[in-house]
């Protein structure tokens, strides 16, 4: 598909309760009302050809959509939702959503909304935007949901921990998104741990299980034998990506920017040895970066140190989830990357290429990096060997 070719849906405004409509498919799972939650199946208000792009990120960064086209496509999705009582509830409701949430193909559906759906937007990091919401009545599916033998093979083991069946199907090139997806609606794990996690926390939680299983491999890895900067922009996001030639470590500051103004910052760090809590400040940023340069490392079976700066522009200018930041730094491992024999020179040219991209002093950023003074003093230790 190319870009001219997508079609940027306008349903009809939804006047009547009732409805006839195909889901992405997607399920959301709320956390506002923890350990109660709200679940959400997504349908435009009638159905519509191509209904997987409304839920398709990595598709929208292959045809290079602007925000306000992601916008316009998520704008078309109803959230009708219902609650459960815990996270361990089991309704007939709640089947048929994880029906849904399994397919690998739009299911149609009936909906019978209690209310007109409303507008609401949150202003969140992590999750993909959802414009309209509705209390749900009742629904059906119309057809049999379409999934997939390897996705029955996980969820009909119930002696299968969850980050083996995550790795099983990532392994089998099913994608972050619909992983994140089928952790939500608990469906994955051993059975007595099977329960809903709200999404935003299933993002993270997949992310960084990937993550975590991906370094277990690479950590046995020879290092790289030089120093590659990475580069690239999307959406207004800017990502300077430096591997390092020595053993894995990690870091990522974040700088928030209005017309070349400072106007935030958060940064966090692990080392060979990885963390033990969660990183508070880049939140889910951090793990979806993370995974995009780790996938990297796997690929050419090489590690490394990673040192990354980003800095978000006015151009971004509405939050569109945590899927952006993944997908900008795996643009920027994608691209070619200028090679250094030297430390310095390295350190040096990013210096000058954020300076003259971005209008910023780095000098600040380099000397109270924890990766970079490890790495210096690395070094200095091996003089005395």
């Amino acid at each position: 598909m190319k870009r001219e070719d997508v079609v940027f849906f306008r349903t009809r405004k939804l006047e009547n309760l009732d409805f006839f409509s195909n889901s992405p498919p997607q399920v959301f799972i709320g956390s506002k009302l923890y350990p109660r939650a709200n679940i959400g199946v997504l349908s435009p208000s009638e159905p519509i050809d191509r209904v997987q792009l409304l839920y398709a990120p990595n598709k929208w960064t292959e045809l290079g959509l602007s925000i306000k086209e992601i916008l316009g496509l998520r704008n078309q999705l109803i959230n009708s939702r219902f609650q459960v009582s815990s996270m361990k509830e089991n309704t007939m409701f709640l089947d048929r959503a994880r029906e849904v949430g399994m397919a690998y193909k739009p299911t149609d559906l009936e909906i019978h909304l209690k209310k007109i759906p409303k507008y609401q937007r949150e202003n969140d990091k992590i999750i993909v935007p959802i414009s309209l919401t509705a209390p749900l009545k009742t629904f059906k599916l119309t057809e049999n949901p379409k999934i997939h033998t390897k996705v029955d093979k996980v969820v009909d083991d119930i002696d299968l921990k969850a980050k083996d069946a995550l790795m099983y199907l990532y392994k089998n090139d099913f994608n972050e998104h619909f992983l994140q997806q089928l952790l939500s609606i608990g469906v994955l794990g051993l059975k007595k741990n099977r329960r809903l996690v709200p999404t935003r926390f299933s993002i993270t939680a997949t992310d960084d299980t990937i993550g975590m299983e991906l370094l277990k491999e690479i950590r046995d890895y020879p290092a790289i034998e030089d120093y590659r900067l990475f580069y690239d922009e999307y959406l207004g996001n800017h990502y300077f990506i430096l591997l390092l030639p020595t053993l894995f470590g990690y870091e990522l500051f974040e700088y928030g920017t209005r017309y070349g103004k400072i106007t935030g910052e958060w940064t966090d760090f692990e080392d060979y040895f990885g963390r033990k809590n969660y990183a508070s400040s880049s939140v889910g940023g951090y793990y979806s970066v993370r995974l995009s340069v780790l996938e990297y490392l796997k690929k050419i079976k090489r590690q490394a140190s990673v040192f990354i700066i980003r800095y978000e522009t006015e151009k971004y200018w509405a939050n569109l989830g945590v899927w952006c930041t993944r997908n900008c730094a795996r643009r920027a491992m994608n691209n070619k990357y200028i090679s250094f024999y030297s430390r310095e020179n390295a350190l040096d040219f990013m210096k000058n290429f954020i300076f003259n991209r971005m209008k910023q002093d780095t000098s600040p950023i380099m000397k109270k990096s924890k990766l970079l003074n490890q790495v210096r003093e690395q070094k200095a230790l091996k003089e005395f060997f």
